[in-house]
């Protein structure tokens, strides 16, 4: 059975850090995209950042330089570290894991991120 579990969300203040951290089970990580998706109220659910193993990361224009994704293949774990938060980057934060060809494609419960002005 595939699990991808999130957890840090929270509020925090602009300007304010938070680390996301998706563990993953039932799915062969090593081999997998893993990547952080967010859905704001009104809004299409959206690539923030992905990462394969190996392999150099993507990330939306608007979290560049602000935002890292990493893995820890041995963990079994991806996560997002956020800085410089803004109230824009509220939404609700996804894990995905897929594979490089979409023949599987996973998705967490999300995480609930607030960034107050």
């Amino acid at each position: 059975q595939v699990q991808l579990v999130e957890s840090g969300g929270g509020l925090v203040q602009a300007g304010g850090s938070l680390r996301l951290s998706c563990a993953a089970s039932g799915i062969f990580f090593t081999s997998s995209v893993m990547g952080w998706y967010r859905q704001a109220p009104g809004k299409q659910r959206e690539l923030v950042a992905a990462i394969a193993s190996g392999g150099t990361p993507n990330y939306a224009d608007s979290v560049k330089g602000r935002f890292t994704i990493s893995r820890d293949n041995a963990k079994n774990t991806v996560y997002l570290q956020m800085n410089s938060l803004k109230p824009e980057d509220t939404a609700v934060y996804y894990c995905n894991s897929r594979s490089a060809s979409y023949l599987y494609n996973y998705w967490g419960q999300g995480t609930q991120v607030t960034v107050s002005s």
